[in-house]
This record gives C-alpha cells, structure tokens and sequence, in this order.
C-alpha cells in the first residue's frame, strides 16, 4: 500500500540509532521502562526523558508517584490504559482517564503527586519530559488536561488511525501548541501491509518508539519496545513508517534548544548554581 500523503515526503529519514529501555522503578516503587537515558538528552534535545509503563499487575504501579518536586521544564503524560489522579501544592487536582493527556508546566516550582488508580487491573501509558528554554524556566506552574474524547483523530485510508497528541499532522490540529521547542506527538495504529508518511524539518530530532507490532523505516525493521533516533540529514524531509503487522507506535519530535542542560533529580536548569538555588527553594518552602 502506499503511504498516507505519500508525496509530503520524497526523501524519508533513516534510523541512526536503536535504543532498548533501561527496566527500572521511579516514586514509591513503579516498575517502568526508560527509553531516554541522559546520554541521549543533548541529541534528543529538547526532550529530557520518555518513561513506558504498563502492567496489570497492580503490585507495579499501585503504589504511584507520592508528593515530589519539579522546576525548568513540561511533562506529557498519556495513559494508553487505566486512570491516574493527580494533585499539587497549588490546590490543583483531576483525574486522567484512558486515553487521555496531561501537559503539566513545571516552570519555576511545583510539587504534586502522581497516583494510579486501578481500572480491570491494567495501567499502561508514557511520561515524556520536554525542556524549557532559559527564558521561561521561572514561569508560573500550570496543567492542562485533554480527556481522550478532545483528542483530535484521523481516520486513515486503509483502516488506520492517527491521533495527534502536540502538533500537527495531514491538516488536524493536535490537542497541544508549544511555542518555541513545537513539539510534535502522534500515536499510529497501522494495519498490516499499512504505511504512513510524516513531513518533517530536518532541523527537529526525531524518534519513533513501537509498542505494539513492528515497523520497517528506512529499510531497517523497528520491533516491538525499541526506540528508533532518526537522523537529521539535510536532504530528508519527513519519515515513511511501514507496519510489517499490526502495529501501535509513537512518534515525537522537536525543535531543538541548544542551550545547555543541568539536571539533579527532577530540577532541570541552565547551570549548577540554579539547580543548587533549586534545591535550596525546595528545602526551604519556596517551591
């Protein structure tokens, strides 16, 4: 089958690096996958993390994500499956249901709890962390929560789907629209035998995870829960994906900030003596 809008890409980026996930557990004992080590963050900049979770056993997640601290920069939250209800130091508060987002804004300073809730036993979902440039580290906190029904989709041609979380993809405006780093979220559901095409400046970094099934970019086949970082050359406008079965797969890109990158713990700033004013606010209920 041909791609979807085949003739917005005429040269498709290649994989330049594939990544399989650090198992690991973060908060009080949540067991997830991590896709974005640091030593990817200056390459993948402006994104700092991706964090996969899924499980149905709630002994993996049930114990959640208790109060804890952020400052310099935004989280997507997006729950393929079961609910998580959040709350802050602000008085803020809301309940994420499947298939919904959350973009939280750490800007300069919140602490706020991040706690499952079991819905037919399963919990499954990502966390991506994006940088805020310098000059918007310090702004005020904030959240915004898109229940699955406001997330804009696009039913494709062969029985596809594309749900566009951040951006915009073949006309549809996504339920985010981040200044600066213009983030780009699409979650594909590819039949078999299925392709789909995806313009893309070479200026923004790139990459595809597949959680579900398998894809072929580039010629060079992407399994299940392998990251794929595609390459920046100048000649490539764009990226072809080609289900080789049924598959479910994310693909996020950006634009870069080119600043320097500090992060202790969950503060991420410009350099150590703002981490240490961080830590030092913290501390001190200045938060």
């Amino acid at each position: 089958m041909s791609p979807t809008s085949a003739s917005t890409v005429n040269h498709s980026r290649t994989i330049e690096q594939l990544v399989t996930g650090l198992n690991t557990t973060d908060g009080a004992g949540v067991q997830l996958t991590r896709l974005i080590p640091p030593s990817l963050q200056k390459r993948l900049d402006p994104f700092l993390l991706l964090d996969a979770f899924g499980s149905n056993n709630p002994g993996d997640y049930v114990a959640g994500f208790p109060s804890h601290p952020h400052r310099g920069f935004e989280t997507l939250t997006y729950l393929l499956a079961g609910r998580m209800r959040h709350s802050d130091n602000a008085g803020h508060a809301g309940l994420l249901e499947t298939g919904g987002i959350q973009w939280m804004t750490a800007g300069r300073g919140i602490i706020h709890s991040e706690m499952p809730e079991q819905k037919d036993g399963l919990l499954a979902g990502f966390q991506l962390w994006i940088n805020l440039p310098a000059a918007h580290k310090m702004q005020a906190p904030s959240y915004l929560d898109v229940q699955s029904p406001a997330i804009p989709e696009l039913e494709l041609p062969n029985g596809g789907l594309l749900r566009v979380i951040a951006g915009a993809s073949h006309g549809v405006a996504g339920a985010i629209q981040r200044p600066v780093t213009e983030p780009l979220f699409l979650d594909l559901h590819l039949p078999a035998g299925d392709a789909f095409s995806q313009a893309l400046p070479p200026d923004r970094n790139a990459f595809i995870y597949v959680y579900r099934g398998e894809l072929t970019v580039g010629g060079r086949k992407l399994a299940a829960r392998q990251l794929a970082v595609l390459n920046n050359r100048s000649e490539s406008d764009g990226v072809v994906m080609i289900a080789e079965q049924d598959s479910q797969a994310i693909l996020i890109a950006g634009r870069p900030l080119r600043e320097p990158i500090v992060q202790r713990g969950p503060f991420v700033m410009n350099s150590e003596a703002e981490i240490l004013q961080a830590i030092d606010d913290y501390q001190n209920g200045r938060l």
